[in-house]
């Protein structure tokens, strides 16, 4: 029978603040930063819009009703205000301070759980080196390379599993609304995990309600043809869906997970046990609701739920875990064998982020020169341009090849057509947007090939009287700016 333990005393030494910054640091430069890229085209326009309602007066709806339940735009916002300091400082400086915090919050469980400090760094160094690890297929990294309110959640989860590990119930309870208040998905994910913890046979109670969900959902109406287009262009949102790889991303963290319950129960380490054998049912419970909404049609409005993205407090655990045993049973305390596992791990790290970001450079600091044309020609709209300017673009620039998948709203600060990379998420959040989303992608279709008679039907039809187009198809348009890819041209 496994004996119970006593939390560890919650003082951490001052050393432990110092060396946890200088690892933060290291992680910022291993995984880069680019602040506008990918889901920033949706956070931090609703922060500029914040900042300056006037902005945007065409399209906020579109990203507002993704970030509707979320604080994150204003607090970023009230920082701006407070501090002084320019929009892109701020993102940089909390960005720093999430991964900081974030790895505060790891090291906080690690010692709850490894009765050696070499394996509680261990965990803590091992995660600090994966935070740019794809989610399985979930479409999520550990920490994105830019600040989201999904950052700030996860710490706050991390925080509140801490703070529940050291028997601190009140501290347990305000993390979690903190986590609640800038990304409510993630902290129920949060609290579904602890209450596995607090009562891991709820299991049965769990399966009645999720047939009790299934049953009702026959009764509710079918949602229109234009949400399921907007929700089947999220691939990650079905496991069915999913490539094998990605099958096998979420299926073998909870056979490590079963493995590592038993060696931790073998070796008496009784905290481990606990929250290995809890994220392992907690795994289970919402791989099997995923499976059912893929599988089940009616259920198909579930999937904005995303029961699938559990996965992301999953790996971050297992991670953790996963370098406290390495450190007890592998590593120990040989400085050679530290190397062997860890260089090779951050240059690999190192080099995935120069591939996944080959035309920009590593770190986009505030106020650094550019040479990516696509960015040029969002900072030259961004200064030349009336604020109430109507972009139509590709409704699929993000995936061009050199873009980047850097965000125009979020560099230029202006309105623009509907896309089918990023706007879809506020379709399938909010369903009546969903009518208004497809017309208008579908407006855009066969984009490469629009001269200036299609240009003339985006006007007519939507008031649109800016476009962003190849240099090729700028003929017969008044274009103000060009550089070597793009042109910028007003519709008359």
């Amino acid at each position: 029978m496994i004996r119970t333990t006593s939390p560890k005393p919650a003082a951490i030494p001052l050393r432990n603040y110092f060396f946890l910054l200088l690892l933060t640091l290291a992680a910022v430069f291993l995984h880069s930063y680019h602040p506008y890229v990918e889901d920033a085209e949706i956070y931090v326009p609703a922060i500029k819009k914040a900042l300056d309602p006037s902005l945007y007066p065409h399209d906020a709806y579109l990203f507002t009703g993704q970030t509707r339940f979320s604080a994150f735009p204003v607090v970023i916002a009230g920082l701006v205000r407070l501090s002084h300091l320019s929009l892109d400082w701020v993102l940089l400086l909390v960005h720093a301070a999430s991964i900081y915090l974030l790895l505060l919050g790891a090291w906080r469980i690690c010692r709850q759980c490894f009765p050696e400090e070499s394996a509680s760094w261990c965990g803590v160094v091992l995660l600090a080196c994966l935070l740019t690890l794809p989610v399985a297929g979930t479409a999520l990294y550990i920490v994105d390379e830019y600040l989201t309110p999904r950052a700030l959640a996860t710490f706050s989860v991390l925080w509140a599993l801490a703070s529940w590990l050291e028997r601190k119930p009140a501290q347990t309870v305000l993390w979690l609304a903190v986590a609640f208040v800038f990304h409510p998905l993630m902290a129920a994910f949060g609290v579904c995990y602890l209450a596995v913890l607090v009562a891991q046979k709820v299991t049965d109670r769990w399966r009645r309600q999720t047939t009790v969900s299934v049953f009702a959902a026959f009764a509710l109406p079918v949602t229109s043809s234009a949400y399921h287009q907007a929700a089947g262009s999220r691939s990650y949102l079905f496991l069915t869906r999913w490539q094998w790889y990605e099958w096998l991303g979420a299926i073998g963290p909870l056979l490590l997970l079963g493995l590592f319950s038993r060696v931790a129960r073998r070796k008496n380490l009784v905290v481990l046990a606990r929250l290995s054998q809890a994220l392992l049912i907690f795994g289970s419970l919402f791989l099997f609701a995923g499976l059912l909404i893929s599988l089940t049609p009616r259920l198909f409005f579930l999937a904005e739920f995303q029961p699938l993205r559990s996965l992301h407090l999953i790996y971050i655990l297992l991670i953790l875990f996963a370098g406290g045993l390495l450190a007890e049973f592998v590593l120990q305390r040989k400085v050679e064998r530290w190397l062997l596992l860890f260089l090779p791990l951050c240059a690999g790290m190192f080099y995935a982020q120069h591939a996944l970001f080959p035309a920009t450079p590593h770190l986009e600091w505030p106020g650094a020169a550019t040479k990516n044309p696509w960015i040029e020609s969002f900072l030259w709209i961004r200064e030349n341009t009336p604020r109430d300017a109507w972009f139509a673009l590709d409704p699929r620039y993000m995936e061009l090849p050199g873009e980047d998948e850097h965000g125009f709203r979020a560099i230029a600060e202006r309105s623009r057509m509907a896309d089918w990379i990023k706007d879809p998420g506020a379709a399938t959040i909010a369903p009546k947007l969903a009518e208004e989303w497809w017309r208008q992608v579908q407006s855009l279709r066969g984009w490469p090939s629009f001269q200036a008679a299609d240009f003339r039907r985006l006007q007519r039809d939507f008031g649109v009287n800016w476009v962003v187009v190849g240099t090729a198809q700028r003929g017969g348009l008044i274009c103000p700016y060009q550089n070597s890819a793009l042109a910028v041209c007003r519709l008359e």
